[in-house]
């Protein structure tokens, strides 16, 4: 390396040995100088770092294998469309979810610890939950399809693996189709007890009912409607007794007030006073005449002669009349009674009568309304009560209808069950016993362990090419402020730094040798133990 000369002057302005950044093209060269003055540190980093990491996975890496079991959860096709709406179809959404429950239960738990052998040394109470919590821990169910559940296990013995794997599987469908058994069985007794219940709340409800409508005439379906229709009806005809009876009043008034106005009996025109009417037109035609004319008129003696004529039969009608006074007939002669002050006394009797007669019906009328309105009252206040004993009736009678529909369609389901009709459930693919471990292995493991070999001292070197604030070319001491580079001087190696050099080339090479054939011999013992 070329190693730079003294400053021939130094700025008094520029601070000593101020930071100086390099670029990426400056830096580069100064990375590879670096690696090459430390190229045996960096060997010893590498060789250190993979040895170790072949170390661990040797002796330290578990080995894991993982055996796996599919079942396959089948429904009937022909028994489904066929009790559709009768029997409880089994939906079961989250299939894996349930194979958790399962399979996490302490009774399958305790037949894996059974099965995989950890109970030959009679662990305690304390151990066995640490050995399931250990076993739930590497235990994976997955759903790969909505009818399909995946059950696996991990473990570091390959036997084991593979007995407790197909244990979990036969235990999880003894188990669920024993639980679907049970669970329909006692959804049956259980609405079967609901169904007793609510038959004896329904004929209690019934008996009430019938015992308060026989206690209450009035509380009968539509007796309400009844009632209302019969006020209605009332009142209707209440009003048209008011008019018919206004009518008739304002009649009997007029038939008063023209009553009033007649005379009982009424004046018979006599001959007697026809003649006199008559001898008063004749005398007044004789004055006109006298007037104008002579008593020797011929006009004037007609009149007299008529008018003597007249004073005649005055006389003769008046001794008849006093003849017939004293023969006992009526002075009253000349009177007779009044035919329409008959007929209105006629009519007025029979206003009379209609008047009574509409005020009597009025009476009665307003009495039943009187009465239907205690009606409606009364069945209002049984309404109430009624509406109660209804709604519970109704209500018990709905709830044990559809519990009967309920029983019967989990009688069918129950008994689907119990013949394995509905839901099957089928190892669709058997667990086998694994022959290679899983997971992280060691060629992984040596892959990253070389990765972390390479990168653990080449991140070192950059660091310090980077962070060092020592000048390592002339290039970084000619951006130094305060600084002026007048030459510089190359380093020749003496052959003493020759040997020395090559000794350390000779290392770096052996040591890499050693992780190769370290590497070399421990997958080869890999293979063969595969083998």
């Amino acid at each position: 390396m070329n190693q730079p000369a003294l400053p021939a002057r130094r700025s008094t302005a520029a601070p000593q040995n101020a930071a100086v950044t390099l670029t990426p093209n400056e830096l580069v060269p100064v990375l590879l100088e670096e690696a090459k003055r430390n190229r045996t540190a960096i060997a010893a980093i590498f060789t250190g770092v993979a040895l170790l990491t072949l170390v661990i996975g040797l002796l330290v890496l578990p080995k894991n294998y993982t055996a796996s079991t599919t079942i396959l959860a089948q429904e009937s096709d022909i028994i489904q469309p066929l009790l559709e709406g009768r029997a409880v179809a089994t939906e079961v959404v989250d299939r894996a979810g349930i194979a958790r429950q399962v399979i996490y239960s302490q009774k399958v738990l305790q037949e894996a610890l059974k099965t995989g052998g950890w109970l030959d040394n009679k662990p305690s109470a304390i151990e066995q939950d640490r050995l399931m919590e250990s076993i739930k821990g590497r235990i994976a169910i997955t759903s790969p399809r909505p009818n399909l559940v995946q059950i696996s296990y991990r473990d570091n013995d390959a036997k084991r693996t593979y007995d407790v794997t197909e244990r979990l599987g036969a235990l999880f469908i003894s188990e669920s189709l024993a639980a679907k058994e049970r669970e329909s069985r006692e959804a049956y007794e259980f609405i079967d007890s609901r169904v007793t219940d609510y038959h004896a709340k329904l004929t209690d409800a019934e008996n009430n009912l019938r015992l308060y409508r026989s206690a209450n005439v009035d509380a009968q379906p539509g007796s309400a409607t009844d009632s209302n229709t019969r006020i209605s009806a009332l009142r209707t005809q209440l009003e048209n007794t008011d008019m018919s009876l206004l009518e008739q009043r304002s009649r009997a008034g007029a038939i008063n007030a023209q009553l009033s106005g007649e005379s009982a009996v009424t004046a018979v025109a006599t001959r007697e006073t026809y003649y006199r009417g008559q001898m008063m037109e004749l005398q007044g035609q004789l004055d006109r005449l006298l007037l104008n004319y002579t008593e020797q008129h011929p006009d004037v003696v007609r009149v007299r002669h008529q008018m003597e004529d007249l004073q005649t039969a005055m006389q003769a009608e008046q001794q008849r009349r006093a003849q017939g006074n004293a023969n006992g007939n009526s002075p009253f002669d000349d009177t007779q009674i009044n035919p329409l002050y008959q007929e209105l006394r006629s009519q007025q009797a029979t206003t009379q009568r209609e008047v009574a007669a509409t005020e009597s019906r009025r009476a009665i009328t307003e009495s039943m309304l009187g009465q239907e309105m205690n009606r409606s009252r009364r069945i209002a206040e049984s309404e109430s009560e009624l509406a109660e004993l209804t709604r519970d009736y109704e209500v018990n009678r709905d709830i044990y209808q559809d519990l009967l529909r309920r029983r019967e369609n989990a009688r069918v389901s129950m008994e689907l069950d119990r013949e394995e009709r509905g839901l099957t459930l089928r190892v669709q693919d058997p667990a086998t016993m694994p022959l290679r471990p899983t997971g992280l292995r060691f060629l992984h493991f040596a892959i990253a362990g070389l990765f972390v070999a390479i990168a653990l001292p080449l991140g070192l070197l950059f660091l310090r090419a980077r962070f060092d604030p020592r000048i390592r070319s002339a290039a970084q001491l000619q951006k130094t402020p305060g600084l002026v580079l007048l030459s510089s001087v190359p380093a020749y190696p003496s052959p003493q730094d020759r040997r020395a050099e090559l000794k350390r080339n000779a290392l770096s090479i052996a040591m890499l040798v050693l992780v190769v054939l370290a590497y070399a011999l421990a997958f080869g013992l890999k293979q063969l133990a595969a083998a």
